[in-house]
């Protein structure tokens, strides 16, 4: 298994309790083969540039060990999400 970063932006427009329903449905991506070792909501930010017509939103960092396969589906899903404005994972290599 490898180790990944995975930090997403979620629209400022929506509620805390959406909030909260949006990172605890991709935890459970990440848990359907793969364990989560360190995961901060940062909480909602400015953004450095405009994205979507959005001029803040809410950060979420996640470390967390897995195959191949379930960075795929994680990143499909995170693609397809509407409460996702922005979203990168790379490989965690410290």
């Amino acid at each position: 298994m490898r180790k990944y970063e995975l930090m997403y932006i979620i629209r400022p427009d929506i509620e805390q309790d959406a909030v909260q329903a949006a990172v605890e449905k991709f935890q459970g991506v990440i848990s359907n083969g793969g364990e989560i070792t360190k995961h901060d909501v940062m909480g909602k930010r400015r953004l450095a540039y405009e994205i979507k017509k959005f001029r803040d939103g809410h950060y979420v960092l996640v470390n967390f060990t897995a195959e191949p396969a379930v960075v795929a589906e994680l990143d499909r899903q995170l693609k397809i999400s509407d409460d996702v404005i922005r979203h990168l994972v790379t490989n965690d290599v410290a």
